[in-house]
């Protein structure tokens, strides 16, 4: 039995790959380097880049409210806290200091669970919550700040995972 011939193909570009292409290269503008892609070149930006670094900031004093509870935590939260701190600096290192961000006072520490078990998953919380919020702030800055936020958020999910999960 002979097989049927193929179905006549129109020659030139599809309605797909002409759609495909065109939102590829709306990805491309929309990352490209442009005068925010240093992630210091216009107030939005500074200013996503200042909250980011205060979100950070709070982050660590839970930390350091969690280890100062319950020392016995130390060994597990210090490498965790570390890289929160270095998040802390990879947001502020070149920032021009905002005037609410060189005014504003240290915040109370959180309270902390009086079970370890509650203080890890409060942690946790904060954590997952940090990092949600900046993977929906990286659709709304340019480049280098994206990228950071991206890295950070990331890093953030992973803590979230090893505060959880990691106690099973």
């Amino acid at each position: 039995m002979p097989y049927p011939p193929p179905p006549r193909t129109p020659s030139g570009p599809r309605r797909r790959s002409l759609l495909a292409s065109a939102a590829g290269a709306a990805l491309l503008v929309g990352c490209s380097a442009g005068p925010d892609a240093d992630g210091g070149g216009s107030s939005a930006t500074a200013r996503a880049r200042a909250g980011a670094a205060r979100d950070s900031r709070a982050l660590l004093l839970r930390y350091d409210a969690v280890l100062g509870a319950h020392p016995g935590l130390g060994q597990r939260l210090r490498p965790l806290r570390a890289q929160v701190a270095a998040h802390v600096r990879s947001f502020t290192e070149g920032a021009t200091p905002t005037p609410t961000q060189s005014s504003a006072a240290p915040s109370a520490a959180p309270a902390v669970p009086a079970a370890e078990k509650d203080a890890l998953a409060a942690l946790a919380a904060a954590e997952r919550a940090l990092a949600d919020q900046r993977a929906r702030d990286l659709l709304k800055v340019p480049g280098e700040l994206a990228r950071l936020l991206a890295s950070v958020a990331a890093a953030g999910a992973a803590h979230a995972y090893l505060l959880t999960e990691g106690a099973k």
